[in-house]
């Protein structure tokens, strides 16, 4: 049994900072890309950065250079640190990950999503 439980989300006023966490447990053999996403109430859910296994990141055109997504290995985590955010930036925020579970089975997981609310 795989699980991801995401941390880290909350209410910031406009120009603030968060960091969100997301850490993946259970029988976990490898984790290969990790992702945030993000969905607005009424709204598809829409890819806000990526870090792939050997650490290359990608980011959505209205987040670069404002967030950064990292992550650990070791406690098979991914942050996701938000600066300078603005009143756009409010939704839910889903970690995803690309692994493979015990007995060689590889598929994506997601988080239950953690609230972020940025105040003008």
């Amino acid at each position: 049994q795989v699980q991801l439980v995401e941390s880290g989300g909350g209410l910031v006023q406009a120009g603030g900072s968060l960091r969100l966490s997301c850490v993946a447990s259970g029988t976990i053999v490898g984790i290969k890309n990790m992702a945030w996403y993000r969905q607005i109430e009424g709204k598809e859910r829409e890819l806000v950065a990526t870090i792939l296994g050997g650490g290359g990141t990608n980011y959505a055109d209205s987040v670069k250079g404002r967030f950064t997504i990292s992550r650990d290995n070791v406690k098979n985590t991914v942050y996701l640190q938000m600066n300078n955010m603005k009143p756009e930036d409010t939704a839910v925020y889903y970690c995803n990950a690309d692994l493979i579970s015990a007995g060689g089975s590889r598929r994506a997981y997601w988080g239950q999503g953690t609230l972020v609310t940025v105040s003008s």
